[in-house]
């Protein structure tokens, strides 16, 4: 299967990509090597990449001229005149293998200028004889340390603007260790073989793979790649993240923003419970004191400046449709805690209906729902909420707590349908009056269909069929003045949206309509990877080109179908 224009290559096994698009990495790693250097910034040349204190391009991996790279799951590949002359791979989260043959490789600090404040220190360690590496950036140490063959450093101990750089070469083949870690670790010591690691590291990928995705067949040719994009951006518990956490991305969007975590829950599922549980609570370890979660967490912050929509119960719900989910009662509590700030903290005296402050809430941040106002009381919000509600109340059944979340549903239902429904469609409502754009977010409402009068659900159906292009449902009616083609939420394929609102149809039985919506963006991310979000008319990926909820939901709607035909095929 070719994906995306990249023809893997014969040799690799389990998964091949190209690491222009998807960075080399593993599980549990803050390091990632990638041309990606900044926001929407690349090189020509690989780099090592850390992602504490935000993302760093640490070291500049320099082959031979003419060489070129190809990637597996286990490993990195240099090749020149169809040979390979370098190797990379994980041994651990923290620590890289390269090895290579007559070739040589300079490994160069990326940043050239060093000052009190700023830029990469480099000296000799004169306990082991290392090259090391010490950043202003992520304020870590990055140590070469020569397995076999040579050192030849370059720019040793010096200041200011100068090369900073170690040549690591041997007639006879050579192999080094790069590490990163904090202050001080004893010298390297090689536990393994090089294809001890590559084999290592493949059997680790291979276990994932077969946990999130053993129910893959031929109808779901971009499961493992999928996986692999949600297995190497998955960081070990490290500052401000207390537990395994899936990063939208090893690119630049590398954080856990407050929604997309639930799509990455949903797709880790059928690992079990426990790993999907707490890939779901990792916003809630800094839930605040009104209830509300963080805009987004990463290695050395927590953002609060925004939210995001209150989809949890609905991945709750749909969480427990696939595995047993332990914790239950103290899920309950945060999740009642979550819902009590849009209750008591977002809604205005005399209201029943919640708001927004800005598109950020929404996840949709620049829709064109928000150019009337920003503070918007709307649709999805209030029907996000019916749905958190009732799974809030369900769950107080089952754990014997006595609450008023079934009346507060009611009421919501009532205003959204009172105040937000003019008999034909939704609209947003703010201090300017109504906004009813061709936005496909006033067509979320849809994810709660059971709960909507039929005539609702057919109109909602009826104008979510508008947007579906060939290539999947676009958040702006490509008929529309303020559609653009890469206009973020003006216009793109996005997975959380395609997500939410197949399920929707799916609950009402317009089923027809839910298998094409996810036939139509399951071969779009075969043919264009797993993009950020894709043009709604071409198919292509823009923007981040490894993004981790479009993986999962990759995922998730295809292990459904997967379950739809088998059982058609079951007599």
């Amino acid at each position: 299967m070719v994906f995306f224009g990249y023809e893997p290559p014969a040799h690799c096994s389990a998964v091949t990509f190209d690491v222009r698009e998807i960075p080399f990495s593993s599980r549990g790693s803050w390091l990632d090597v990638s041309p990606v250097i900044g926001l929407h910034e690349t090189s020509e040349h690989l780099h090592l990449v850390s992602h504490q204190i935000g993302m760093h391009a640490v070291l500049r991996f320099e082959p031979p001229a003419g060489a070129t790279v190809e990637a597996c799951a286990e490993s990195l590949r240099w090749r020149l005149d169809g040979e390979t002359v370098i190797e990379a791979a994980f041994e651990t989260a923290d620590t890289i293998r390269i090895r290579g043959r007559s070739a040589p490789l300079r490994i160069a600090d990326a940043t050239a200028v060093l000052t009190p404040f700023t830029g990469t220190y480099f000296f000799e360690d004169p306990v082991d004889g290392s090259a090391v590496f010490t950043s202003y950036g992520t304020g870590r140490r990055y140590r070469v340390t020569a397995i076999t063959g040579s050192l030849s450093l370059e720019g040793v101990e010096a200041l200011g603007s100068h090369a900073r750089a170690v040549t690591v070469s041997g007639a006879k083949g050579w192999e080094v260790a790069i590490e990163e870690f904090e202050t001080a670790r004893p010298p390297y010591r090689s536990v393994g073989s090089f294809d001890g690691v590559v084999a290592a590291s493949a059997a680790n990928f291979g276990e994932y793979l077969e946990s999130v995705a053993g129910w893959r067949s031929d109808r779901s040719p971009a499961a493992a790649l999928a996986a692999y994009v949600m297995w190497s951006a998955t960081v070990a518990p490290r500052g401000f993240l207390t537990r395994e956490s899936m990063l939208m991305s090893k690119h630049w969007m590398d954080k856990v923003w407050s929604w997309d975590h639930c799509f990455n829950a949903l797709a880790l599922a059928p690992a079990g419970g426990t790993l999907a549980t707490d890939q779901l609570l990792v916003p809630f370890d800094h839930q605040d004191a009104s209830g509300a979660l963080p805009d987004s967490v990463t290695h050395s912050e927590v953002l609060f400046n925004f939210v995001k929509p209150p989809i949890h119960g609905w991945a709750l719900r749909e969480l427990r449709a696939i595995t047993d989910v332990p914790k239950l009662g103290e899920i309950y509590d945060r999740l009642a805690r979550w819902t009590t700030f849009w209750l008591e903290s977002r809604r205005v005296a005399g209201h029943e209906l919640a708001h927004y402050q800005h598109g950020n809430d929404s996840g949709w941040d620049n829709s064109t729902a928000f150019d009337l106002d920003r503070v918007l009381e709307a649709p999805d919000l209030a029907a996000f909420l019916v749905v958190q509600l009732g799974v809030l109340a369900d769950l107080a059944d089952e754990l014997g707590i006595e609450a008023r979340w079934r009346s507060a549903q009611q009421e919501m239902r009532e205003s959204l349908l009172a105040e937000l429904w003019d008999g034909e469609r939704f609209f947003a409502k703010g201090a300017h009056g109504r906004s009813a754009t061709t936005s496909l977010l006033l067509l979320l409402p849809i994810v709660a269909a059971e709960h909507l009068p039929a005539e609702v659900v057919e109109n909602l159906t009826a104008q979510i069929a508008e947007h579906l292009t060939e290539h999947g449902l676009a958040t702006e009616l490509p008929s529309s003045d303020q559609y653009e083609s890469d206009g973020y939420w003006r216009g793109p394929i996005w997975a959380p949206s395609t997500v939410l609102i197949e399920n929707g149809l799916r609950r009402a039985g317009q089923t027809d309509l839910a298998d094409e919506v996810s036939a139509r963006f399951r071969a779009l991310c075969e043919r264009s990877g797993f993009a950020e979000n894709f043009d709604a008319l071409t198919g292509a990926g823009l923007r981040d080109r490894a993004y981790t909820w479009t993986a999962s939901s990759y995922l998730y709607l295809a292990r459904q179908a997967e379950e739809r035909a088998t059982d058609k095929e079951t007599p």
